[in-house]
């Protein structure tokens, strides 16, 4: 099991008549893999004619030069993803269709819907027939559904019906929508290509790789249209009270060199760093990361306590995820897969290793046993989030609080169980002044237990939640 949260998806997509659009799709998403590594989807409008095609694996995986080839049209929407709600399986890949007065309507999906249950009741009477069990498939049914004739009406009727965590791309009749909730728990921004044609991505690196110039990011309850050079924007409903940016995008979800809320992620982890150099300082002769998101936050601690910094631990970045299981031999060796110690680098050194985040326990514990076998005096892990404590239902795979060692046992007792000379996090004061932005704009949930959405008394929110009902007929 992986000790890091999950996160759900990476969306994007552009109108671009004469230029490849699937072919853009392809390196947006390809920019955005780090977002969710289980399945890869692209689908194109050419005139009115929709092609999709997705599978399971990563970006590199799924589409070939031949493949891209096929997908000629003028506009195109794409999807990555990681499960949050439904199992990993094809069925479950974006992104997904459905017919809408006659035409056929692609949406891809990042984040989390809470109320599938009352949503489940509302499509009821339409006799709808599910082919997944993702609640992406549910929105697409709900905008399909609705009777306006223009799709601008019917995403601004839908969204008002859905609570939860959602940024969505929508491709339909050559035009794409994106839209986010009104809390704006998920990014979205938009580009602007050098042929002043626009896309839409969840993050700027998705627009970069791309050469389209950031434009804005759309605002919580906004929805974008874009045409043939033509961006359009209307607010849908109006923020929530209280805003919700996930604040897990600024610790490790979001690539180092996107921007967001007008600051780069890298500069706001070295912050994270900084603050936890000051509030433990240790005395030690080396700080290293875990790689690769914890880099920025241990260059960070290592510029305010004069410690030096160095890379003790070896990243294999060929990894990614791999349908091979490795024979007992190898499984022994755990982490060893990912993560290799610098021996002769850290062998009888105090050091300080910094991480960005703690959720199970189980390969934290790995890694510190590694460098201690590899010679290591002391290890003080220094970890640049605060406890979780709290379980995420907003597009974060740790649904319920069983799942999460802060929940139940103290900083010293993780410690103990990891094995670490100390560890300690940073404070949720600290790490808010390395964002430097107040607290009300955030969701902190995952630390604090106070949810900006509520979600509704006794819902069912495991990420299987579909699969006992998704061949029976909807009531």
């Amino acid at each position: 099991m992986n000790d890091r949260p999950e996160e759900a998806c990476g969306i994007f997509g552009v109108v671009a008549p004469g230029r490849e659009v699937s072919r853009l799709t392809f390196f947006a998403l390809f920019a955005l893999q780090h977002r969710g590594q289980e399945s890869a989807g692209i689908a194109v409008d050419d005139d009115g004619h929709l092609t999709t095609i997705k599978d399971m694996g990563l970006v590199s995986q799924v589409f070939k030069e031949e493949t891209l080839r096929s997908l000629s049209g003028q506009a195109a929407i794409g999807h990555t993803r990681y499960s949050t709600t439904g199992s990993t399986r094809w069925a479950n890949a974006q992104p997904v269709c459905h017919s809408r007065n006659g035409h056929t309507l692609a949406l891809a999906h990042n984040g989390n819907i809470i109320n599938t249950a009352e949503l489940r009741e509302l499509m009821g009477p339409y006799g709808v027939k599910y082919s997944s069990t993702s609640d992406s498939e549910l929105l697409a049914a709900l905008i399909a559904m609705n009777p306006a004739r223009d799709i601008r009406d019917a995403v601004a009727g839908s969204i008002p019906k859905i609570k939860g965590a959602f940024s969505v791309v929508i491709l339909y009749e050559g035009a794409v929508v994106g839209f986010r909730d009104p809390w704006g728990i998920r990014p979205l921004c938009i580009g602007r290509l050098d042929d002043g044609n626009y896309a839409i991505a969840s993050e700027s690196c998705g627009l970069d790789i791309i050469g389209a110039e950031f434009v804005q990011e759309i605002e919580p309850g906004q929805m974008a249209i874009i045409t043939e050079k033509n961006l359009e924007l209307k607010q849908v409903v109006p923020p929530a009270d209280r805003q919700g940016l996930c604040i897990f995008e600024f610790i490790y979800f979001a690539r180092p060199d996107s921007v967001l809320e007008g600051m780069t992620i890298s500069e706001a982890r070295q912050r994270m760093g900084e603050e936890l150099a000051r509030e433990y300082p240790v005395e030690a002769d080396m700080v290293i990361p875990v790689p690769d998101t914890g880099t920025p936050a241990a260059i960070g601690f290592a510029r305010e306590s004069g410690i030096p910094y160095g890379e003790g631990l070896i990243k294999n970045r060929y990894v990614g995820r791999t349908f091979i299981q490795p024979d007992q031999s190898l499984r022994q060796h755990g982490i060893r897969v990912k993560l290799n110690p610098l021996a002769s680098l850290i062998k009888g050194k105090r050091l300080v290793v910094v991480d960005d985040s703690i959720v199970r326990g189980n390969t934290t514990g790995k890694i510190v046993r590694m460098l201690f076998d590899a010679g290591a005096k002391e290890v003080h892990m220094r970890i640049s989030s605060p406890p979780i404590t709290h379980p995420c239902f907003y597009g974060i795979d740790t649904s319920t609080s069983t799942e999460l060692i802060a929940s139940t046992k103290t900083v010293a007792q993780i410690r103990d169980l990891v094995g670490a000379t100390s560890l300690e996090y940073i404070s949720l004061e600290g790490l808010q002044r390395a964002v430097g932005m107040p607290a009300e704009r955030f969701c902190r949930a995952c630390f604090t237990g106070n949810y900006p959405v509520e979600v509704p008394a006794g819902a069912k929110m495991s990420k299987h939640r579909f699969e006992q009902v998704e061949k029976e007929p909807v009531a």
